[in-house]
């Protein structure tokens, strides 16, 4: 059963703008914080941001001031606003709902070209 369904994400090259939107249930959205990593290979998953029910945001160092995490209630979704992006921001990113289990989604490539 998909919980989490991912979407944006592509190419841009370095200095662009990429967004991705992550829509879950109501329920899952209206209870739970939710937000992103990343994974690129060989590397451990890295924090992207993350926000709460009410509205909190919190980024990971590497991302803060460049990212923007937003909610959307008429989605049920979770927004990232991706700006002035870095070829070290390519990876595979993930949507997670931070459940007791942590829900995770499938991933979508983001690919930064110098």
């Amino acid at each position: 059963q998909v919980q989490l369904r991912e979407s944006g994400g592509g190419s841009v090259q370095a200095g662009g703008s990429l967004s991705l939107s992550c829509a879950a249930s109501e329920h899952i959205f209206s209870h739970y914080a939710m937000g992103w990593y990343r994974q690129t290979p060989g590397k451990q998953r890295e924090f992207v941001a993350t926000i709460a029910v009410g509205g909190e945001p919190q980024y990971g160092d590497s991302v803060w001031g460049r990212f923007t995490i937003s909610r959307d209630k008429t989605k049920n979704a979770v927004n990232l606003q991706m700006d002035n992006l870095k070829p070290e921001d390519t990876a595979v990113y993930i949507c997670v709902a931070l459940t007791d289990i942590n829900v995770w989604g499938q991933g979508t490539q983001v690919t930064v070209s110098p």
